[in-house]
């Protein structure tokens, strides 16, 4: 299991591998996850990061389909839980989960930690609600993908 980091920390380690490969924009593109493949994992991130939560692209795909249907996601379906996508997901959490943070696609503590309530309630997940997406919130969020069409 990979340490806890930051989002201060992962912020200006994005912003050195994005130097050192020729820009932000073209070190989005090269970290992008393969189909079928877990993208970035973590708890918090800087803006613009992919945040898949351990989903694969395929089931990411489904909760950008399900947040298109729903909660106002207009960007490609394409497997990548970008800023968009979350922004769509925190507005969700807001409305029905007592996420009380900006809409501004930041996967931080609070993004989290509604996530977990809901999970907690309809997908399984049996940790505490602290705002860290382990493992078993992970477990639980790709129940939740994989209960999309």
């Amino acid at each position: 299991m990979l340490p806890r980091i930051s989002a201060r920390t992962l912020a200006a380690l994005t912003a050195v591998v994005g130097v050192t490969v020729g820009g932000l924009a073209s070190a989005g593109a090269a970290t992008a996850a393969p189909a079928g493949k877990p993208a970035v994992t973590g708890g918090s991130v800087a803006p613009l990061a992919v945040v898949n939560l351990g989903l694969t692209t395929t089931e990411a795909k489904k909760v950008q389909r399900w947040l298109t249907l729903h909660w106002g996601y207009s960007g490609a379906i394409d497997g990548q839980l970008g800023t968009n996508s979350w922004k769509a997901m925190q507005r969700w959490l807001k409305a029905q989960w007592g996420y009380t943070g900006a809409i501004d696609g930041v996967v931080g503590g609070g993004t989290v930690t509604a996530l977990q309530w809901m999970l907690k309630a309809n997908y399984g997940y049996s940790g505490r609600v602290d705002g860290i997406a382990g493992v078993g919130t992970q477990a639980a969020f790709k129940r939740f993908a994989n209960a999309r069409s």
